[in-house]
């Protein structure tokens, strides 16, 4: 289980995930599986239009499509190697010894699938290779990957900087509780600073909610604080990131309450969308 599979695309944010995986390896101890997957459409077979075509025309466009699709075919390899190699040098200067590169073909899902249960978390770019041309949205693989996956998912930025204060935002739902239980067990958080956010309509409900995470990861030596808010909850995220320098969120992928909605649902969350540091997410 001392494994991290990092989830590469050759994107703007495939640096930031590399330095962002590198950190957590050292911590955990663990080496990394970096793997770059190769889509169906990538190199696949062009459709044949030659049914509409008569006398040579047929022959010749077959023969012209067929040498396109090899190219694509080996360009979309060279591609794939390409960034392996490239995590694998930022890994290793890093200082991570044991980098193992894959380069899959078919459905990432899948590719995922075969690994789960030999993997401790999961690392991925909050944006795919067409984040230049859609800042507003998340990849279609994050969401795929953080809707499918039994590990914890780290949603690296577009800059990586060093993490030292991390905020925590708290409903006591199932998952936000098994954040924090997995936080109190972690060599990640050891020698972070850790504040718990709970919004609520009422503060006492809110700070009782949040002084049951805090005496929590206290017990297991953590520094850790509580904060409360009232409000929309992706208000107070957005605002407690930006106006004190927060270097990581930390959230549960479900909740019972509004941020059930942010994290996981029919539209991605906005809240990924919004801060500009990563996001730790755990089921």
């Amino acid at each position: 289980m001392d494994k991290i599979l990092t989830l590469l695309d050759g994107s703007a944010y495939s640096e930031s995930v590399c330095h962002h995986t590198a950190w957590i390896a050292q911590k955990l101890g663990a080496s990394v599986e970096a793997m770059h997957v190769l889509g169906r459409r990538e190199g696949a077979t062009s459709t044949d239009l030659s049914g509409a075509l008569g006398l040579g025309a047929r022959t010749a466009l077959l023969e012209e499509l067929s040498t396109l699709d090899e190219q694509r075919a080996k360009l979309a390899l060279a591609k794939g190697h390409a960034i392996l190699e490239d995590a694998k040098a930022i890994l290793e200067k890093d200082g991570i010894p044991h980098v193992n590169l894959r380069l899959r073909k078919g459905d990432l899902l899948e590719a995922v699938r075969e690994l789960e249960g030999e993997i401790r978390a999961i690392t991925i770019g909050k944006r795919g290779e067409g984040s230049d041309f859609a800042s507003g949205h998340l990849g279609s693989n994050l969401e795929r990957i953080v809707r499918t996956s039994k590990v914890p998912v780290f949603v690296a930025s577009r800059e990586f900087r060093p993490i030292s204060k991390v905020l925590v935002a708290y409903d006591g739902s199932a998952s936000a509780k098994i954040a924090i239980e997995r936080m109190s067990t972690s060599p990640v958080f050891a020698d972070l600073d850790v504040c718990v956010l709970s919004v609520a309509q009422d503060n006492t409900d809110a700070q009782r909610v949040a002084d049951e995470a805090v005496l929590k990861l206290q017990a297991a030596n953590l520094t850790a604080s509580s904060r409360i808010a009232t409000g929309e909850p992706e208000d107070a995220l957005t605002k407690l990131v930006s106006e004190e320098g927060f270097d990581l969120l930390v959230m549960g992928a479900y909740g019972h309450s509004r941020i059930r909605s942010l994290i996981i649902g029919s539209t991605t969350t906005a809240m990924i969308q919004s801060v500009k540091i990563p996001v730790l997410l755990y089921r």
